[in-house]
């Protein structure tokens, strides 16, 4: 489950999961919401795999929102299918997705970066919950 929320002259992103990997998983559906407007769109035609080095929650989110991110900005890529693999000191993710096309894709809020203002993610008994603030 995610929500989307307004923050001054940024957005919010609010999750929440059974597991640390859902709830990465949960915010990257979040984030490509916010960049397209018809994120059932996108086609999972190619895979990528990718490693995020990281001890705490909080940073493990901003780093793997930040290579979503810099993936669509830098590559051109959406994604629309996420596994991720927790261990000790990292993530081992595969995602699935296709580069933009204009023609189907309808590209909606320029996001500039991921920031740490007002970072939280916690975890509740068997429940996980987030929530970022991304810069537009």
């Amino acid at each position: 489950m995610f929500e989307i929320f307004e923050h001054t002259a940024d957005l919010g992103i609010r999750v929440e999961a059974d597991s640390l990997s859902a709830l990465l998983a949960e915010a990257a559906t979040a984030l490509t919401s916010v960049l397209v407007l018809n994120p059932e769109t996108i086609k999972p035609s190619q895979e990528v795999e990718l490693t995020i080095n990281s001890t705490r929650p909080e940073d493990l989110l901003v780093d793997w929102l930040s290579e979503l991110l810099w993936r669509f900005s830098a590559q051109h890529m959406l994604f629309s299918r996420f596994e991720i693999a927790e261990h000790n000191d990292h993530i081992a993710a595969r995602l699935w997705g296709e580069p933009v096309d204009e023609s189907r894709h309808q590209i909606d809020t320029e996001i500039k970066a991921i920031t740490y203002h007002r970072l939280s993610v916690q975890r509740h008994a068997d429940r996980w919950t987030a929530e970022v603030i991304v810069d537009i």
